[in-house]
């Protein structure tokens, strides 16, 4: 009766559901402000950590600086057997490239440049260079806001901050006296490449992408095989604002710890080479810098990690006379039909796709003589 009585009643059935709206209002706003608390604390020690007062402080909370950087590159590269020359090559704006030479008396040949991913830093080539380098120059350098090069401010848009890098390349180039080049890009490192071989074409004999970053458009919800859980979609939106890697910076002393713990698989990738931390050490006084590369990353992204801007609605533009090859890893979790599209999209190309078995994304570093070979076999068809 009391059911039926209430039902009945028009009003105090209006009054039950106003009174329901108003405490999930009251939850959804609990929330929002909750949002908003962790967003403006987080940014601001994201903006604090990058600000000019806080450059004397910043070596108290983050065990970090470039001596540091510059030490732990040194024992990285350590164990190379090849005689190599170390430099600051010198480009516009003040800026600075840090550069590996590598010319192990061959002379004559085509050099091959090599352009580290995202995060990276000459140093992850170390098992690498010594066989590359028995053949032509290597040259290797660290991409402009990452690692001993110079890190200045990047433009926030997307179109900006790539012109950005592919001037900075450029520049080095020229610098160097480079008249051609066989460029091998590894991650964000592959998209600058394919960038760069976009605008000067005449400078690039050969591409290879490994594992490149940036390529495929992100898919539309309905065309993705599994979807993305409703908590990472409410974490990434969340998330968005900051920088990849402003949590590394935000744990201070834990950082080194916390690059142990949860990237244990780098140390386990060069432990023929080391048998200590010098890996991870390295990578994270190569992250816990001024993020100049790293923002101009983000600014290149849109949620997710894909790019704003991907590369295979361009790479049909690529100079035709300019082979590709693409290099992935088997057990990669990076998206590897874009080596059949980019085949598809240049029928009158030369365009090889190699899956290297037992690798995961840093194929060099997963299997490196198989690497080395591989590469060494596509260079062998340049002069």
């Amino acid at each position: 009766m009391a059911e039926r009585a209430v039902c009945s009643d028009p009003g105090a059935e209006l009054k039950s559901s106003h009174c329901l709206g108003l405490r999930l209002a009251h939850r959804v706003l609990a929330l929002l402000r909750i949002h908003s608390l962790f967003y403006g604390f987080v940014k601001f020690l994201d903006t604090a950590m990058r600000s000019w007062w806080i450059t004397s402080w910043l070596p108290s909370w983050c065990p970090s600086s470039q001596c540091k950087l510059k030490e732990v590159e040194e024992r990285m590269l350590q164990p190379l057997k090849s005689k190599f020359s170390k430099q600051f090559v010198h480009i516009s704006n003040d800026n600075k490239l840090w550069t590996l030479v590598f010319h192990g008396g061959v002379e004559g040949k085509t050099p091959l440049v090599l352009l580290h991913g995202f995060g990276g830093g000459v140093g992850l080539w170390a098992q690498n260079l010594d066989a590359l380098s028995q053949q032509r120059p290597v040259y290797a350098f660290d991409l402009l806001g990452f690692g001993q090069s110079s890190r200045p401010h990047f433009s926030t848009d997307a179109q900006e901050a790539e012109l950005q890098f592919v001037e900075s390349i450029e520049e080095w180039r020229e610098k160097l006296g480079l008249e051609i080049m066989i460029m091998l890009g590894h991650n964000l490192g592959g998209y600058l490449a394919a960038a760069y071989s976009l605008k000067y074409p005449s400078r690039v004999k050969h591409l290879i992408l490994v594992e490149p970053w940036g390529f495929p458009e992100r898919p539309q919800p309905g065309d993705q095989d599994r979807p993305i859980p409703v908590w990472i979609k409410a974490l990434g939106a969340m998330l968005s604002p900051f920088n990849p890697l402003a949590g590394l910076r935000l744990a201070g002393p834990l950082g080194p710890l916390l690059v142990q713990t949860l990237r244990p698989d780098f140390k386990k990738k060069f432990d023929t080479v080391f048998n200590d931390n010098t890996v991870t050490e390295y990578i994270y006084h190569l992250n816990v810098q001024s993020p100049s590369g790293e923002t101009a990353f983000k600014n290149m992204t849109i949620p997710y990690g894909w790019a704003k801007r991907p590369m295979l609605q361009r790479t049909g533009l690529i100079h035709s006379d300019i082979p590709i090859t693409v290099i992935y890893g088997s057990r990669s979790s990076i998206d590897g039909h874009s080596g059949n599209s980019i085949k598809e999209m240049r029928p009158n190309s030369h365009v090889e796709i190699i899956a290297i078995r037992g690798a995961g994304h840093y194929v060099y570093a997963d299997q490196p003589e198989d690497f080395n070979h591989r590469v060494l076999h596509v260079c062998e068809t340049v002069s």
